[in-house]
């Protein structure tokens, strides 16, 4: 772990970026999306758990093709779509919410995972792609994991308290902006990774590990 964050700096930072929005995003569109429909429209809790669960089989569908599209076109131009689809779904979808119409709600919690395949589709093969095997799985679980922490754990709390200290959803698709933009700086950020041989990363992390015990050897053999 003290290695992969000494060696790989860069790598983590932006696995927490590229993670940000996608997993603040999928929280709001699934968890709270739930206090918000039952507590604050008064819809049947059963209800919104069915659409949820049809929005998941939508998500479950447009995962590995938006995965195939990232293979073809890149990992950047993908993951920036989902970033700035993301900065606008609260704005649209919380209207579609409040019309209280059950086939309009599934539609906007639909958009809303189909948006974040867009980012979580490519994810792990982008924080692959950042690491030599020998420090991959640490690499991206410290990215990964932490990000957990600060970013989707506390989301659906700090939306709940928006909309208790402000009685509007308005505050919430700003908060969701805020994290689409820090994700979108983490895209632009990102060396592209499509095609790139994990082979080619292990073979260029052992000659810099062989150059920098070369360069502690040397003076000690003066």
């Amino acid at each position: 772990m003290f290695e992969v964050l000494k060696r790989y700096p860069r790598g983590i930072l932006t696995a927490m970026g590229l993670r940000f929005a996608e997993n603040i995003m999928y929280y709001l569109v699934v968890t709270f999306s739930i206090v918000y429909l039952q507590k604050y429209l008064e819809m049947n809790t059963g209800e919104v758990l069915g659409m949820i669960a049809i929005a998941h089989v939508v998500h479950m569908i447009v995962i590995p093709l938006v995965g195939r599209l990232s293979d073809r076109i890149g990992r950047k131009p993908v993951y920036g779509v989902g970033a700035i689809a993301a900065a606008a779904w609260g704005f649209v979808a919380f209207p579609m919410f409040n019309t209280k119409d059950p086939v309009i709600i599934v539609l906007a919690i639909c958009l809303g995972l189909v948006i974040h395949s867009f980012m979580y589709a490519p994810q792990p093969a982008i924080m692959s792609e950042m690491f030599p095997t020998r420090m991959r799985y640490s690499g991206v679980s410290f990215g990964y994991q932490v990000t957990s922490i600060i970013a989707g754990s506390l989301a659906p709390i700090i939306a709940t308290t928006i909309l208790s200290e402000t009685g509007s959803w308005v505050g919430i698709a700003v908060y969701l902006l805020i994290a689409a933009a820090i994700t979108l700086v983490a895209v632009f950020s990102m060396r592209e990774t499509k095609g790139i041989s994990l082979r080619e990363i292990d073979r260029v992390d052992r000659e810099r590990v062989a150059a920098e015990t070369a360069a502690i050897k040397v003076p000690a053999r003066r």
